[in-house]
């Protein structure tokens, strides 16, 4: 069953945090500037942390350079 998350992001944020909006809904700071997907990559790997799945089941579907991103988990 494939399962989508939105996520909200603020980068360049000063320090790391992820939190749970909803069953499906988060939101996310990252220390991270959004240049070269450099932010991208931090939220993976904050999501796939605290998800505890590997980051390669974890895909941005939507929102590449956007603040709102949907994140689509793989089974």
């Amino acid at each position: 069953m494939k399962k989508v998350l939105q996520v909200r992001v603020q980068p360049g944020a000063s320090r790391e945090e992820l939190v749970r909006v909803s069953e499906t809904e988060f939101k996310a700071k990252l220390t991270s500037t959004p240049e070269k997907g450099k932010a991208n990559k931090e939220l993976l790997e904050l999501l796939s942390g605290y998800l505890q799945i590997p980051q390669k089941r974890l895909r941005i579907i939507r929102g590449q350079t956007s603040r709102i991103k949907l994140i689509e988990v793989l089974d």
